[in-house]
């Protein structure tokens, strides 16, 4: 055969062999490599396409420590630096916390009357001391209820560093008439695998999901795309829409309280700061449906 050909021959293959090894694949721990990822169930290729008309606040913590949607930094920290996060960077907390200022978006008397509220969280049970990742209170002068509005947080306290299991524990609360009304699920009491479902992930990241759907009154709390949370206590009758009015505080690793700049809000004894680490926080004004909790939680365990 002609060396010419010959050439040209093997050119060809090697673009092919190239062509193939750049298409799009999912290896066995379900990570996307190379050329363009199909999208997951639902449609979405990137985890910013979910519900993005009602992300009212997002940290993505790979550049800084600024809440995305305001460009706001902590007014108030402690003990918060950089670590390796589920995608890109993620913040550690050596009982640390991050005060924010007043958002917008939390502003109004409807803000977040449904709210979903979404984590990667890696951290393991003390024995000592109760932990919060989030709370969204109101304004740091008038706040005196530590668990205010939202809390998103875990027994810790309750459970010796040996426990392998986490026990999720979030509250919500409204202040239709000025004095707070609110409701709590927990993945635990009763009976596993029926009640409640357990969470055996200490010092492993895992995305922390709380829902409150003020349409049906129904708080739900997910570990890694799976409902954990007491079927005993989800409806929580007649509390409804979220309502309370003013400027609002976002917090990360304490509840809103004098060690985080709450003055008239007393520290507890049982109050702990974060030990642990958080990543892809994000606060939506919705009650995210199944399908968007899967999508969010595939797309950003692979990075996207």
């Amino acid at each position: 055969m002609n060396k010419y050909i010959k050439s040209n021959i093997l050119i060809a293959t090697t673009i092919f062999i190239v062509a193939i090894g750049g298409c799009t694949k999912a290896d066995r721990n379900d990570d996307v490599v190379k050329g363009d990822p199909p999208p997951v169930p639902g449609g979405f290729t990137n985890s910013s396409q979910v519900a993005t008309s009602n992300l009212l606040a997002y940290w993505s913590f790979d550049t800084d420590k600024r809440e995305s949607k305001s460009g706001a930094f902590p007014s108030l920290e402690s003990n918060a630096t950089f670590t390796t996060g589920i995608k890109g960077q993620g913040i550690l907390f050596n009982q640390g916390y991050m005060t924010y200022p007043a958002f917008t978006a939390l502003a109004a008397t409807n803000a977040i009357g449904s709210v979903t509220v979404s984590a990667w969280v890696k951290f393991a049970n003390t024995g000592t001391k109760l932990t919060s990742f989030l709370s969204i209170a109101r304004d740091s002068t008038v706040e005196n209820d530590w668990l205010s509005i939202v809390n998103m947080g875990s027994e810790t306290g309750n459970h010796p560093p040996s426990d392998e299991n986490l026990y999720l524990h979030s509250w919500i609360g409204s202040f239709a008439n000025g004095n707070r009304s609110g409701g709590d699920n927990i993945n635990d009491f009763g009976n596993a695998g029926v009640d409640y479902q357990k969470v055996p992930s200490a010092n492993k990241w895992v995305q922390y999901i709380l829902r409150y759907d003020g349409a049906t009154s129904i708080i739900d709390l997910f570990a890694n795309n799976t409902r954990v949370s007491n079927n005993n206590f989800r409806v929580r009758t007649g509390l409804g829409p979220l309502i309370y009015n003013g400027n609002k505080r976002v917090i990360l690793g304490s509840f809103p309280n004098t060690s985080a700049g709450f003055t008239n809000s007393p520290t507890l004894g049982f109050h702990g700061l974060l030990q642990g680490s958080m990543d892809e926080v994000r606060i939506y004004n919705k009650a995210l449906t199944d399908a968007e909790i899967n999508a969010l939680y595939i797309l950003e365990k692979q990075g996207r």
